[in-house]
């Protein structure tokens, strides 16, 4: 596969997720979910005129190109104008709601004043390994690929002229596409359809239905697909995200032709419109991003599902109004991902299975209590911890032995012999060293202790909040307080570990861990979100002026941590940016926060999304695009500007 760093625009529905460069260019095609089989090593689409060789719409030096979303939908238009021939090509791309097809419209104009005669040519090769090979066949009006399991299938309106099974590259450039078979076993097709002579300032519509399914049968439903309505299938998938964005557009931004308003708009449109395509409906797990880097060139790859990502991002989702995705994710996917010891790996696939991992983050255990805490406090639905409470339990019987171990805690009591009777087999985990919020460095972290002081408290406000109900055993109140009074005595002695060894004692600020004492703004994480440190004392005010001098860029933005090297270094991050907006939100100094914010706003893509990083160059997007946890905190800093604006 090709490497494609970059998505520049995202489309989709529940189960198809495709994405695509500024020309055009279908890059991804995933099914059944975001995370699911990638089809697509290229799909190159090109036009014959006259006698001309092929003309790609993605890629000729002749094409001039320009791109938009249709308002407020996942709808992407690409217009390419070639200045040789003279003629205009007007693509658009969706994903239709309620079936499993990506349909491509094309316009085609002839602005020449000279009859252009088209032929219009798809060259597709499909991901495939050795271990399952594709083969395809012709069918009424397009072509099949297919493996034993899935079946892609590309028709038109239009019959079909032309097919290439095999050797399609030796012939492919002349814009010639002929052959004597009807199925073969090559993974890389080509299919031709003729449009005939465009007369001068004539305009014809083609379009194209990708489609995919499990491979019961190859021949299945192209009749169907053939009949589509295609300009209304398109007015109804406008609807659908128009409706979408309105249901779910909870903060009323003021109308202002201020073009900094119109972008914050813009990406908070953009972030509604993406949330849905980063979820896994059948599960609730939340993909950190569309797929970035497969054959891990430059990272260890990007869509999988972090549950402490995604704390962040159920946040936002209840801010949107998007509660039931929230408890979709802890009443479902948190649950089956759980393991019987209480805890949560590194990451997962969006469908619960077990992702590739280097250790484990045992603020990810943390952060889901903390989580499941928190979208309480938003709904007061006091069943939504009735059914969680056994997860939070468990979750939390491994963060006690984890402390246990840190602290040197020898304790007698119900919880150590529990654990010690079941988890036998896997009790030395708990003597394993952490990574960091950032995966990159072992051992014991502010972040990771501060997210274990605040499950703890969530801990026992879930019961303080259940223990109203009548129906509570005796049995069980004794439990919960001998619980309430362990999680207690922790949280103080936590605090006090904290105080000892993440204050520097002669320059008063926090230390990120027990190693070194490189600045992180992950420190802040002890003050936003687990509310360790009030925003307002010496020892975080003496830490924030040395992020300040270290950490934050001429342009504006933040760093993670000092001699960062990830993808480059010297990079702002707009997660961490959006981290110190939120700290000077809450210390009343909203003229910091929103020079963080505008920093944000104004890195943002064309199309509205935001990415990992920002070039601290030239100020434009740097590696992942559409990154959920930086769409989410773009959601929770907004809806905490407007509430202090509106308090002052």
């Amino acid at each position: 596969m090709m490497s494609k760093f970059y998505n520049n625009a995202i489309i989709g529905n529940k189960n198809i997720v495709a994405s695509y460069t500024k020309q055009g260019e279908l890059q991804r095609l995933c099914f059944p979910e975001i995370d699911g089989r990638q089809f697509i090593d290229y799909f190159h689409v090109g036009v014959k005129v006259n006698d001309s060789n092929i003309i790609y719409l993605h890629q000729d030096i002749n094409n001039k190109y320009s791109q938009r979303y249709i308002q407020d939908t996942n709808i992407l238009t690409t217009n390419i104008e070639n200045v040789y021939f003279n003629f205009e090509i007007e693509q658009t791309d969706c994903v239709l709601i309620d079936k499993d097809i990506l349909l491509k419209k094309y316009v085609i104009s002839n602005m020449n004043k000279i009859d252009l005669d088209f032929k219009f040519i798809i060259n597709s090769k499909i991901l495939s390994n050795n271990l399952e090979n594709f083969g395809s066949k012709i069918i009424d009006n397009g072509i099949i690929q297919y493996n034993h399991n899935y079946a892609l299938s590309i028709f038109s309106n239009k019959e079909l002229y032309g097919h290439k099974l095999n050797d399609v590259q030796t012939t492919i450039n002349t814009g010639i596409i002929n052959d004597k078979d009807y199925i073969g076993m090559s993974n890389e097709i080509a299919i031709s359809y003729d449009l005939g002579l465009i007369h001068e300032n004539e305009k014809k519509e083609l379009y194209i239905c990708v489609c995919i399914e499990k491979n019961n049968n190859i021949e299945w439903q192209k009749n169907q697909y053939s009949s589509l309505n295609v300009n209304f299938e398109i007015e109804k998938v406008k609807k659908y995200w128009n409706d979408y964005v309105l249901k779910h557009k909870r903060i009323k931004l003021k109308n202002a032709k201020d073009e900094f308003y119109n972008k914050v708009s813009e990406i908070y449109n953009r972030t509604i419109l993406l949330f849905p395509l980063l979820i896994n409906y059948k599960t609730g797990g939340i993909a950190a991003a569309l797929e970035v880097d497969e054959n891990r060139e430059k990272c260890g790859s990007y869509s999988y599902c972090w549950p402490r990502d995604s704390i962040f991002i159920t946040k936002a989702f209840d801010l949107l109004e998007m509660e039931e995705e929230t408890e979709l994710f802890y009443n479902n996917f948190c649950q089956n991902t759980q393991n019987e010891d209480g805890m949560w790996e590194q990451r997962f696939f969006t469908d619960g299975i077990l992702a590739p991992c280097w250790g484990y983050q045992i603020d990810e255990t943390a952060s889901v209590i903390f989580g499941i805490y928190n979208h309480y406090t938003h709904t007061k639905d006091i069943k939504f911890l009735e059914n969680n409470l056994k997860t939070c339990e468990k979750a939390t019987k491994f963060l006690i032995k984890y402390v246990e171990n840190l602290l040197k805690i020898e304790e007698e009591d119900f919880v150590k012999k529990e654990l010690q009777e079941r988890y036998k087999k896997r009790f030395e985990i708990y003597k394993q060293p952490s990574y960091d919020l950032w995966e990159m460095n072992e051992g014991v972290h502010l972040y990771s202790i501060s997210s274990i002081i605040a499950s703890f408290d969530s801990m026992n406000k879930i019961y303080e909040s259940l223990e109203e109900k009548d129906d509570t055993s005796r049995l069980k109140k004794e439990k919960r307080n001998s619980m309430i009074i362990k999680l207690n005595k922790y949280i103080a002695l936590l605090k006090e570990y904290i105080k000892n060894n993440f204050i520097d004692s002669e320059l008063k600020i926090l230390k990120r861990n027990l190693k070194d004492s490189n600045m992180d703004i992950s420190v802040i994480g002890s003050v936003y979100p687990f509310n360790i440190f009030d925003s307002n004392e010496k020892v975080i005010k003496n830490t924030v002026d040395k992020i300040n001098m270290t950490l934050r860029t001429y342009t504006g933005g933040y760093l993670r941590f000092q001699n960062d090297n990830y993808m480059g270094g010297n990079n702002p991050w707009i997660i961490t940016t959006l981290w110190m907006a939120l700290y000077y939100i809450q210390i009343g100094n909203l003229n910091l926060a929103e020079e963080c914010f505008k920093f944000v706003v104004n890195t943002a893509s064309d199309y509205g999304f935001l990415s990992e990083q920002v070039n601290n160059e030239d100020k434009n997007f740097k590696w992942v695009i559409g990154l959920g946890w930086s769409h989410a905190m773009f959601i929770i800093v907004l809806e905490e500007l407007i509430k202090a604006k509106n308090k002052k």
